[in-house]
Parts: C-alpha cells; sequence; structure tokens
C-alpha cells in the first residue's frame, strides 16, 4: 500500500468523523437553544419538546433500515444520501419561521441522521482492515460519538448567546458540503456486499413503526405517566408490532434481520452494554448540565465550559492509549475498567452539593468520566463489530446504534422521572426548593451509577477477548482479531 493510500484511508477516516459529529452534535446542541425558539416561534412547553421528539422519533425509527439498505445499496451512496438530507434539512431548520415548519425540518433531519449513524461505523471497519490501525481508527471514532453530546453543549450555548438560534443548525451547511464533497473522493464506492438481495419489506415496516412507537412512549412518558392509557397502548403495540417482526424475521427468505445476529456473543453482549452505557452517559451529559444549570446557576456557555476537560481527556485516551490497551489486553479489561471508572464518577456527582465548588465538586467527577469514556468506547465498539460479515456490517452497525439509542433514550426517561419523584417527595416533606432539585439529581446519578456498574460486568464476563491480541503486544508483531 502505497503512503498516499494510507494517507487517503485516514483522510477518509476524518471525512466519517465529520458526518458523525454533525448528527451526535444534533442530539444536545438543540437543547442549549431551546427557551430562545420557544420565544422566537411561540411554542408551548408541551408543543416544544416536539423540536426534540420530531428528530428522535425518525432517529430511532430508521437506524435498522438505514444499515440493510446501506448493505444492499452500497455504505457510501447512503452515507451520501443521508448527509445530504441530513444537509438540506438543516437549510430548512435554519429558516424555519413558525413551529410546523421547524418540526417538519427537524423529522427529516433524523432520517438522514439515521441513514449516516447506520453505515459510518461499517465504512470505517471496511477501510481500515488490520487490527492496530482498526483500533485507532475506532478510538477517533468513538470520541467522537461519545464527546459530541458535550461539544454540543459548549457550541449551542455559543452560538446561542453570541448570534442566534437559527445558527446551531445554519452551522452545519458549510459542514455537510464538504463532508459531501470529500466523500466522493475519498470513501470506497461499490454496489454493496449484498447488492443482489432482496428488501424485506413486511420487516422493514414492522420494525421501524415499533421503534417509532417505543421512542414516542418513552420521551412523552414523565409528561403523559408511565401508567397512563397512552403510555401503556403506545409501549403495549410497540412490543406486539415487535412480536410480529420477529415472526416475519424467522419465515422470510431473505430478513432485514437475520436472527442469527443475535447468537453472535460479542454483537449480543456490545448491545446489551449499549443500552447500559447509553443510560449512564445520558445521566452525565443531562443530570450534570441541569445541576450545573439550575442549581448551580451556570450559563449555557459555563456548562459547556465545564464538559471541556473531560472531553480533551476522552479525546487523548480514545486515540491513544485506548487502542493501546485493546491491543494488549483485548476487550474485556479496558471495557470493564472504564465503565467503572464511569460509576465511579457518577457517584461523585451523586453527592455535590447545592453551594457545590467547580473544582472540588465537579471537576474530579468529570475528569473520572472522561477517563472512563475514552477507555470504554473503542472496544464496545470494536467488540459489536469484531464477529459480523461484512455484508452484514451496515446492519450490524444499525442495531449497535439503535441499542444505544434506545438505551440512552430510556435511561433518560427513567432518570428524569426518578430525579422528579425524589424532588417532589422531599418538598412535600418540607425541603426547600433548590435543596429537593439537588436530591433528585443525586438519586439519578446513584442509579446512573448502577448501570455503568451492570454494564462493566456484563462486558467483562462475557466479551469474548481477541487472543492473539496479548501475543502480539509482547512480541512487537501486527496482531490478527482471532476469537477465544
Amino acid at each position: 500500500m502505497t503512503a498516499a493510500d494510507v494517507r487517503n484511508r485516514w483522510l477518509a477516516l476524518f471525512v466519517l468523523c465529520a458526518g458523525t459529529l454533525m448528527i451526535v452534535l444534533d442530539t444536545t446542541i438543540v437543547n442549549v437553544a431551546l427557551p430562545s425558539i420557544r420565544d422566537d416561534l411561540g411554542f408551548s412547553e408541551e408543543s416544544l419538546a416536539w423540536v426534540v421528539n420530531a428528530y428522535l422519533l425518525t432517529f430511532g425509527g430508521f437506524l435498522l433500515l438505514g444499515g440493510r439498505l446501506g448493505d444492499l445499496f452500497g455504505h457510501r451512496r447512503l452515507f451520501l444520501i443521508g448527509i445530504t438530507l441530513f444537509t438540506l434539512a438543516s437549510v430548512a431548520c435554519g429558516l424555519a419561521g413558525s413551529q410546523g415548519f421547524l418540526i417538519g425540518a427537524r423529522a427529516v433531519q433524523g432520517l438522514g441522521g439515521a441513514i449516516v449513524s447506520a453505515v459510518s461505523l461499517s465504512l470505517m471497519m471496511g477501510l481500515f482492515t488490520e487490527q492496530a490501525e482498526r483500533a485507532k481508527a475506532m478510538g477517533i471514532f468513538g470520541f467522537v460519538a461519545a464527546g459530541g453530546g458535550s461539544v454540543g453543549v459548549l457550541l449551542g450555548g455559543v452560538l446561542t448567546d453570541l448570534l442566534d438560534w437559527h445558527w446551531i443548525f445554519l452551522v452545519n451547511v458549510p459542514i455537510g458540503i464538504a463532508v459531501y464533497l470529500f466523500s466522493l473522493r475519498l470513501l470506497p464506492g461499490g454496489k454493496g456486499s449484498a447488492a443482489h438481495g432482496r428488501l424485506d419489506v413486511a420487516g422493514a415496516v414492522t420494525v421501524t413503526v415499533a421503534l417509532m412507537l417505543a421512542v414516542y412512549a418513552i420521551v412523552n412518558g414523565n409528561d403523559a405517566g408511565w401508567t397512563s392509557t397512552q403510555t401503556t397502548v403506545l409501549l403495549g403495540a410497540s412490543v406486539a408490532l415487535f412480536i410480529v417482526f420477529l415472526v416475519i424475521e424467522s419465515r422470510v427468505a431473505a430478513p432485514l434481520v437475520p436472527l442469527r445476529l443475535f447468537r453472535i456473543r460479542n454483537l449480543a453482549t456490545a448491545n446489551v452494554v449499549g443500552v447500559l452505557w447509553a443510560a449512564a452517559m445520558f445521566a452525565w451529559f443531562f443530570l450534570s448540565a441541569l445541576y450545573l444549570q439550575l442549581v448551580l446557576g451556570y450559563s449555557p456557555l459555563q456548562v459547556g465550559l465545564a464538559f471541556l476537560p473531560a472531553n480533551l481527556i476522552m479525546a487523548g485516551f480514545s486515540i491513544g492509549l485506548s487502542a493501546k490497551l485493546v491491543l494488549r489486553f483485548g476487550f474485556r479489561i479496558p471495557l470493564a475498567t472504564g465503565l467503572a471508572l464511569a460509576a465511579v464518577g457518577l457517584v461523585l456527582f451523586s453527592r455535590a452539593p447545592v453551594d457545590g465548588n467547580v473544582f472540588v465538586d465537579v471537576m474530579p467527577a468529570m475528569l473520572i468520566l472522561g477517563f472512563g469514556a475514552g477507555i470504554a468506547f473503542n472496544p464496545v465498539l470494536l467488540a459489536a463489530m469484531s464477529d459480523v460479515a461484512p455484508e452484514e456490517s451496515g446492519l450490524a452497525s444499525g442495531v449497535v446504534n439503535t441499542a444505544f439509542m434506545m438505551g440512552g433514550a430510556l435511561g433518560l426517561a427513567v432518570l428524569a422521572s426518578v430525579a422528579a419523584s425524589r424532588t417532589g417527595t422531599l418538598e412535600a416533606g418540607g425541603t426547600s426548593t433548590l435543596e429537593a432539585l439537588n436530591g433528585g439529581y443525586h438519586v439519578a446519578f446513584l442509579i446512573g451509577a448502577v448501570f455503568a456498574g451492570a454494564a462493566a460486568a456484563v462486558g467483562g464476563i462475557f466479551l469474548r477477548t481477541p487472543a492473539t491480541a496479548h501475543a502480539a503486544a509482547h512480541h512487537g508483531v501486527e496482531p490478527v482479531a482471532v476469537a477465544d
């Protein structure tokens, strides 16, 4: 392989990371600007939630289908379609002058984001086939996926404070155009490894609707009530459709999701870890941001700056040390160690007082969480894709992204509900409003720590370790992934 080929592969990775960063940023950057959007377009508190929910519905609903379409018709082709949809929808969001127009554009953004997220990981795995390079590339990719959310908090604060809420969407446009043009030059083409397969329309429709119903029920669960008719009917319908989907997949000749995929131990384990880890990460991103804003009184910009040291640590560990740890110790030890550190960081947040000091009560937890996330994301993503055939890599990527998405949505809903319940109980007992609010966050942080600890235990026990990584590290040779 020539030096130019090597350089182009790494440039292609940066293009994929830029596309992924756009998608990840959009899940958090909007939250900071919601008050400004509400005042400008006249949203009510109830309707304002749809600025977020419209995106989450289509994003969560189309991840599996997007991944499978990538396998069938080419990953680069679907990546370009996704970037185009996302960029055009960003223009529409930035120019929106009415509630309905903004919500519709956000739904299209979610669709484009789902497609990009579903095929990016498989494109990256195709670019880097050697274990050492793949581990390093995955570290970079994992940092973008893990750290982009907190970067979005910082960027949202800067753009909203200094310019206008429209710019949180319009900033995507030049990036999207550049990603599209560089993708044409740098990303590998092809019709797809399964180009002659057939699309399982019945499976696609049932699982997409099931996921959308589940996401809708979860994100509205706190407002509607978890035992309300709306929530129970929607979740029941989602479960019923999932059962129909499983029946379809067990009988059709070319299923959307071959059920044998879930017999691949590393993929199945990574999905369970992903659900638990995403729930813990949402406890960090969202609840710590709420603590900083509502309890300590930080501005959006100050909240973003508080996340910056953790992001820098996450970047350093993801790109450097995490890859070396995977090559030396395999998947289990780095994953379990990183997630255990994350649990410790969340426990530290659970003791942060109302009059907390940033250097005593915030930074230690942030730094430990940065270490943990930086170590853990590389092995969980590598493990998920390690035993998957190339012609099903897009689907596997969609499955993993769906696990993270659903885990994050469900985890945040559960944690927010628990925090609100605890706050209400404390207020009813005579505790001051601020102390009660902080007490609710404390309980939620502890539950987030339990999620992270459970993810560490599941990954540490059930993941298969690439046995040759140990020998390769000691003998200075290029390792090849062979599971024990």
